[in-house]
């Protein structure tokens, strides 16, 4: 991938990008799109059964990223004009239907001066999909088993109606300042509760974290009647969450992510994340 800023480097661009393509892919195909400066990461949820039948449930926002990994993920995005919402979501129902889409899944897109544009359909259940099923109600794994089942789709778009505000902590097994990652043995953990709380993980005191596979090891989620609820629940459960015997980055949630005065106000770029983190560790 290059970008390419002025006319005058565009066909020396094109040639090099060529080149490197012919001799890495064995094809010399490019293909050109607008490049955008500082996007957001919005994406729409969908259900649909192969019968003729979709339905969208709502948007999340993704924009806290680091390396273009998602870090904090919420619903709904902040800042979007409904009818822009709507929509989208529409569009994307449109999709599914024209293409006999069956079960779950995520359009992504970028967000940039209330303009959406396309990047891929994920064409299976996300990381950050519990944010949706709290303002939503719906048991999103439940309607996927369901529908490959054989079953026809049993929501209508009329059936879902988005309530509050839900944020997404994805606690990896890392150092929270150089990101190296943490394997080994978790002598203690403790998980948060309280209203508005989920702690989705496979993890327990005595477990052992692998070096083989993604750091993953839980997202805490919190849910409020709005953003700043659900931000003050956040942090209260960052406080409570207990992980030792291996590195987390719990500290980078609970000390800069969820006390940022930028992430606070909401509707971030997704360039974000990487330039609180130069200002916090130089």
């Amino acid at each position: 991938m290059r970008v390419v800023h002025n006319e005058d480097d565009l066909l020396k661009s094109v040639s090099l990008t060529r080149a490197e393509a012919r001799a890495a892919f064995g094809d010399a195909s490019v293909y050109m799109e607008k490049f955008l400066t500082t996007p957001r990461h919005v994406e729409i949820q969908v259900l649909g059964d192969g019968q003729g039948n979709a339905v969208y449930l709502g948007d999340r926002d993704c924009s806290l990223q680091r390396r273009h990994q998602k870090v904090v993920e919420e619903a709904p995005a902040p800042g979007i004009p409904d009818e822009l919402r709507k929509e989208v979501g529409e569009r994307c129902v449109e999709a599914c239907k024209a293409i006999n889409y069956r079960g779950a899944g995520t359009f992504e897109f970028l967000y940039e001066n209330e303009k959406f544009y396309f990047i891929e359909m994920n064409t299976r259940v996300q990381v950050e999909h519990p944010v949706t099923e709290m303002v939503t109600g719906i048991d999103i794994i439940k309607e996927q088993l369901f529908i490959a089942a054989g079953n026809k789709l049993r929501l209508k778009q009329h059936d879902i109606k988005i309530k509050g505000h839900a944020l997404e902590c994805r606690i990896n097994a890392e150092n929270p300042r150089s990101f190296i990652p943490s394997p080994g043995t978790i002598k203690y953990w403790h998980a948060p509760g309280g209203n508005g709380v989920r702690m989705d993980s496979h993890v327990y005191s005595g477990y052992r974290v692998p070096p083989n596979y993604d750091s993953l090891i839980g997202k805490l989620i919190t849910w409020g009647e709005d953003r700043a609820t659900a931000m003050a629940r956040m942090r209260n459960a960052l406080d409570e969450v207990v992980v030792e015997g291996i590195e987390t980055n719990i500290a980078l949630h609970r000390n800069v992510i969820m006390r940022d005065h930028g992430f606070s106000k909401g509707g971030v770029d997704i360039h974000y994340l990487e330039k609180i983190l130069g200002k916090v560790h130089h």
